[in-house]
């Protein structure tokens, strides 16, 4: 069984800042249509790849009804996650418009919006969170490039100060009944990642991308990237993730066979494949009872 914990939901409203039809022309990528139609395509490909279950990401703040469309659409299939800028007034209120709407986890990424995630404003989201039981924080650090921005040659006004895992330290631990993860092993960061999982039990790691960021590192390996998020964190707090997001390319096999490949070279048997490419997915985001068959 394979869930992905990190895909891109590139709807119609995501694409409308950065120029609409003329910029998906120029990017040669296929127009989403509807949120209901994209997510029946999403649907087919995870079927085609035998992925049982995907999150999918809102990736702009303001667009979380397209992933709930979605979400509501195939609720066995799809976890829904929607970002949110804490910088905005009506950020708090937004958020619990979305998890009330169905979503499950709340994205924040500081670099990008430029604010501590200790600033009040960003707390602020996290007792969203902690008020409603079930959600999740997922918190973007370390180095943040957004490729559809870069093919577009559009800048980038972010600040990857604001991206230390470090700063988590004490967020975590005053809110410890919220799930939080930190995408792409820290993106770069991955001593301070572990130094804070380390510290705060409901902090997980998702597995996503290529994980370029190892060039970085020099020596490092993705298989000893596994290695050491495994000796600090346990198989129960990995989360694979593909990072997938746009169509004609769908999903990306090839990260999970480079994964796949990486825990086989350091000897992780059947049991943590399966917690990291599917259980600890089911077990943060428990899939809702299928609808029972009336008898007649």
């Amino acid at each position: 069984m394979i869930n992905d914990a990190h895909c891109h939901f590139f709807s119609t409203p995501f694409f409308a800042p950065l120029g609409g039809d003329a910029a998906i022309t120029k990017l040669g990528w296929d127009a989403p249509a509807t949120a209901e139609a994209l997510s029946d395509r999403w649907v087919a490909e995870l079927d085609r790849h035998r992925v049982a279950r995907a999150a999918l990401i809102a990736s702009v703040p303001g667009d979380a009804a397209s992933v709930a469309a979605a979400v509501s659409r195939h609720r066995r299939r799809f976890v829904g996650f929607f970002m949110v800028d804490p910088t905005r007034p009506d950020a708090a209120a937004a958020a619990f418009e979305a998890i009330g709407g169905g979503m499950r986890a709340i994205c924040l990424f500081p670099a990008m919006h430029r604010y501590s995630i200790q600033d009040e404003r960003a707390k602020r989201i996290f007792e969203v969170a902690a008020a409603t039981p079930g959600t999740v924080v997922f918190v973007h650090c370390g180095v943040l490039s957004v490729g559809v921005r870069r093919k577009l040659g559009l800048p980038s006004a972010f600040d990857i100060r604001f991206g230390n895992p470090l700063d988590l330290h004490a967020v975590a631990g005053r809110y410890p009944t919220v799930p939080i993860i930190i995408p792409h092993f820290g993106a770069g960061l991955l001593r301070e990642a572990l130094m804070v999982a380390d510290l705060c039990p409901n902090i997980l790691f998702d597995t996503s991308s290529s994980n370029s960021w190892i060039k970085y590192h020099p020596g490092l390996t993705l298989a000893d990237v596994f290695r050491r998020a495994l000796d600090v964190l346990g198989p129960n707090r990995l989360m694979f993730g593909s990072d997938s997001s746009f169509f004609p390319r769908g999903w990306v096999k090839e990260v999970y066979e480079q994964q796949s490949a990486a825990l086989d070279e350091i000897g992780a048997g059947p049991a943590v494949h399966e917690q990291i490419f599917g259980g600890n997915m089911d077990r943060v985001f428990p899939a809702p009872p299928a609808p029972q068959r009336t008898q007649r």
